[in-house]
């Protein structure tokens, strides 16, 4: 039986996308830190779910391995990230849809790699796609290489000096609209959960705009409890679920092992909180 004290990670990066590890390490390190569910969940692509499942049936782990995907989509011209949870990886209609998805990917990454050479950055496309090794190349690929090459001490500034919005190699979004990813997630038969939502830095007026649009477009839950955050902003968050009637979700949004941000930690869970395994939603798939 699931409980309230269950160590849940339900989002989290392989290879697959822009993590570092691969899907059958993350399991072996999800294990090791004491984590009992995980969600893979990786950028506009289940590749990796295959190799997981597998490493985790054929060790036997008593790890619940949840299937996922983080999907990208737009919303008033920002990045909105949709997190999927629990659907059919196999789906057609998934599968159809995040091809077109990783597509939009590569046209925007041609797109940074050109603004940064236009910048006097060259081959910064190239370094990404090595970095990706075979995967959709993303911005956390190229702050990998900027990083490496001396653009700047470590990939969050990377991220502020050259690919936030504003910056030099910064290209706006063209993906998904967030009601469209919303409810291809629902035909695939999984929940739909608003991914880090304190993370786009918008105002406490958009972000309550944000939250409730993303509610009136279907979404079933939303991340309240994150791997870096203050007291305050938990509680915010969790305020927000209650007034949207949205479940709560959990993760460390895991990429690399640092010290700041590691499978299972500081995911304390508040009470008062449905959480999204305790719905009905899901448990129709489980």
């Amino acid at each position: 039986m699931i409980t309230d004290t269950l160590l849940a990670d339900l989002h989290s990066h392989t290879t697959a996308s822009d993590g570092v590890l691969t899907p059958s390490e993350l399991v072996e390190r999800a294990i090791e830190k004491g984590v009992q569910m995980l969600a893979i969940t990786d950028h506009d692509t289940v590749a990796g779910l295959a190799e997981a499942h597998q490493f985790n049936q054929q060790h036997e782990t008593p790890l619940q391995l949840i299937d996922g995907v983080e999907i990208s989509t737009r919303w008033n011209n920002f990045d909105i990230h949709i997190v999927g949870l629990n659907m059919d990886k196999e789906n057609s209609i998934l599968l159809n849809f995040l091809t077109r998805q990783r597509e939009l990917r590569e046209e925007r990454a041609q797109e940074i790699g050109n603004r940064l050479a236009k910048a006097g950055i060259e081959g910064a496309y190239d370094g990404a796609k090595k970095f990706a090794a075979g995967a959709a190349i993303s911005r956390g690929h190229y702050a990998r290489w900027l990083a490496e090459n001396g653009y700047a001490k470590d990939m969050p500034s990377v991220f502020k000096r050259y690919l936030a919005r504003g910056k030099t190699g910064y290209v706006p979004n063209n993906w998904a609209d967030m009601a469209n990813a919303i409810d291809i997630i629902h035909q695939t038969g999984g929940v739909a959960v608003l991914a880090h939502p304190s993370g786009y830095k918008l105002s406490a007026k958009w972000l309550k705009r944000l939250v409730r649009e993303y509610k009136e477009a279907g979404g079933d839950a939303m991340e309240v409890v994150l791997g870096q955050q203050s007291i305050d902003d938990r509680a915010n968050l969790v305020a927000l679920s209650h007034l949207n009637n949205l479940a709560g979700s959990i993760g460390s949004d895991f990429h690399f092992p640092s010290n700041w941000i590691e499978l299972g930690k500081n995911l304390f869970q508040p009470a008062g909180v449905q959480w999204v395994w305790q719905t009905e939603s899901w448990t129709e798939r489980t």
